[in-house]
This record gives structure tokens, C-alpha cells and sequence, in this order.
């Protein structure tokens, strides 16, 4: 069924969001890095202008560390805490440059010692900078997977950890856009779009 699923997914023509175009199209892992950490409880709406108003700041770390704070806040408003994520944005650059030569590790362990950095950042850091296998669990992910009764899971994290047991590794990269994007169009956590979904016929839509 996941095979069938997987090609349908690859071949349906959903419109992808701005953001997810540019996470797809970034293969770096800094860039994927800050720009999560924006899109962390924020629409893409919002986030994709605001990603592009910080990368005219900076894209590298030490670019970063020499913006000043309140220009950060300033061109990443109006994302969710934004003042906070400026902050941990500027610590993370930060200890990149000072303890890790400005490179960002391509280790989930090493990724989620940052401040601000969970699992699902450290996941999609693997997957669109590094083109590493991994899964990316998001509220998309967990939600439509669940839906679909592939797994029977309470939490994102729990959704990750199934899905790495049964979700064929040759998959894990593509899974999240491929979500995400029928999540963001048909799928949605309120009245779901199903005659118009892609996979209608390989759900067994336990809302």
C-alpha cells in the first residue's frame, strides 16, 4: 500500500507552498537550519517572506553574528515569537562559529543539543541539507499518517519512531514535502478534502 501510495503522491500535481520550494531547493544546511526554526509554529504564508527578509541579512553563521538582534526581530516579524527565535537563532550561529568551525553537524544527537532544535528540525536538517535519510515528523506527518491507519500513534515523536520501523528508508527523504503538501491542500486536521484526495482509496480515514 505505501508504494501506491508513495507514486500517487510523487504524481498528483498539489501546489506546493512557497516555503516548501524553498526548503526543496536550499541543500544547505544552515539555510534549512534557521529557516525551521521560523517556520516553527508559524504559517508558510508568513514564514516564506520572512525567511526571505533574513537571508538578505545573512546566510552563513558568520554573517549572522554580526547582525544586530533588533534587525533580526525586525525583518523576522511577524512569525510566531519571533523575538525569542532571533535570539536563538543569533546563539546558534554563535556556537556554530566559535565550536563547530561554522558547520553544521549532520548528527541528529548533535543537532538537538542546540537551543530550540527538536527532532523534527534535526530531521528535516538531515533531509534538505544533507540529503540524509531520515524522517521528519510534523503535525502533517503525524496527523495524515495516523489518519491513513499506517500507524496508531499519540505524539509526533511516537508518529517518527513507527514510522522508522516500517516506512521503507528509501522513502524517508521525500516523505515530509510529500505530506506536508497534501496536508497544507486536502488533508486538513478539520473536513478533509477526501473526494478530492489523490490516496482516497488507500485510507481508512480514522479522524
Amino acid at each position: 500500500m505505501i508504494d501506491k501510495i508513495v507514486e500517487t503522491l510523487k504524481q498528483s500535481d498539489l501546489p506546493q507552498s512557497d516555503f516548501v520550494k524553498l526548503m526543496e531547493n536550499f541543500k544547505n544546511p544552515y539555510l534549512v537550519l534557521i529557516c525551521c526554526i521560523l517556520s516553527l509554529r508559524t504559517n508558510d504564508k508568513t514564514t516564506y517572506p520572512a525567511s526571505l527578509r533574513m537571508m538578505k541579512l545573512a546566510k552563513t553563521p558568520e554573517e549572522m553574528v554580526s547582525v544586530k538582534l533588533e534587525e533580526l526581530e525586525k525583518a523576522i516579524y511577524p512569525v510566531g515569537f519571533y523575538s525569542n527565535k532571533a535570539k536563538q537563532i543569533m546563539e546558534l550561529s554563535k556556537e556554530l562559529v566559535e565550536n563547530y568551525n561554522s558547520v553544521v553537524p549532520d548528527e541528529i544527537d548533535e543537532l538537538v543539543k542546540f537551543n530550540g532544535v527538536g527532532r523534527k528540525t534535526a530531521n528535516l536538517v538531515l533531509t534538505k541539507g544533507f540529503n540524509k535519510p531520515a524522517i521528519c515528523v510534523d503535525v502533517h506527518v503525524h496527523r495524515i499518517f495516523n489518519r491513513l491507519g499506517y500507524v496508531k500513534t499519540k505524539t509526533p515523536e511516537e508518529t517518527e519512531f513507527a514510522l522508522r520501523k516500517k516506512l521503507p528508508e528509501k522513502y524517508w527523504i521525500d516523505i515530509n514535502t510529500l505530506i506536508v503538501t497534501l496536508g497544507q491542500n486536502i488533508c486538513k486536521p478539520q473536513k478533509p478534502m477526501c473526494n478530492e484526495c489523490p490516496i482516497n482509496n488507500f485510507c481508512e480515514k480514522i479522524l
